[in-house]
């Protein structure tokens, strides 16, 4: 499978064009990716592109410790790209001691059903 992190219009047609099998929707990639805007998204629709688009929900720069504001704005970006049409989402949390966040990556999971 190639997965190909983009973050524009033009970044995405390239990597359909190139024989990516799917996108990785940013906005930000040279700080590591962010959210991106759900209007860049219905952007790579409207110019035909067919990939399987997972969007990035990360509300900001830096560590993925997030706070429950935080984690409460993730969970509600999920279930709006749900409602955009994407295929999938992609996050990460953790604990402040390095493991995974997974109580907050169940709720993730529970909040983007029929996502990939």
């Amino acid at each position: 499978m190639l997965e190909v992190c983009i973050d524009s219009l033009e970044s995405a047609l390239a990597a359909q064009e190139g024989g990516a099998e799917r996108l990785e929707l940013c906005a930000a990639l040279i700080i590591g990716g962010l959210s991106p805007s759900p209007a860049l998204y219905s952007a790579l629709v409207r110019h035909g592109v067919t990939v399987p688009v997972r969007a990035m929900v990360r509300p900001r720069f830096g560590d993925f410790l997030y706070s429950d504001d935080e984690k409460a704005v993730m969970l509600d970006e999920t279930r709006a790209w749900k409602s955009a049409g994407v295929s999938g989402v992609v996050t990460g949390a953790l604990m402040p001691d390095g493991r995974l966040d997974a109580e907050f990556l169940s709720a993730f999971l529970a909040a983007s059903p029929g996502l990939g």
